[in-house]
């Protein structure tokens, strides 16, 4: 069966991968993706000393890291490269040091080249710390990480 459609769970694990070893930013921040799937993924990271501001709660740019890269994920499972071309975040309570925090992706709508994402960034027992809203573009033809000189 020449020319079979790729299973698009299979593409996208593969595209996780290759992501995964060219996302510095996330690797360095301490963001783990267990979870992807086409138009979903789930991202996590364990708040540590270094993710605190003055007030000793968590940093709302790594909240954002974490929502932003869930939806990195679930949106180029399809195998296409995309881009965020815009996003909001409200907060709804602060996190802590040592907690662990998962961002689950949801794709709403991908019409064209346009796709609409929620991201529900929870703590381990389930409360809700930020809802965040993104949207991206694909983006054909723009080298994987893994394929760039």
């Amino acid at each position: 069966m020449e020319n079979a459609p790729a299973d698009p769970q299979q593409v996208a694990h593969e595209t996780s991968a290759v992501m995964r070893a060219g996302d510095r930013a996330g690797r360095a921040a301490g963001v783990e993706v267990p979870d992807v799937a086409p138009g979903r993924a789930v991202a996590t990271l364990t708040v540590g000393p270094d993710h605190v501001n003055g007030h000793g709660v968590c940093h709302g740019g790594y909240v954002f890291l974490l929502a932003d890269t869930a939806m990195a994920y679930a949106s180029n499972a399809h195998g296409v490269s995309a881009l965020a071309s815009g996003a909001g975040i409200d907060f709804l309570r602060p996190a802590r040091e040592g907690e662990t925090l998962r961002a689950e992706a949801v794709e709403r709508s991908r019409s064209g080249r346009s796709g609409l994402y929620d991201v529900t960034v929870s703590t381990a027992d389930g409360t809700v710390v930020a809802e965040f809203r993104g949207r991206t573009r694909q983006v054909p033809g723009l080298a994987p990480v893994g394929d760039q000189a």
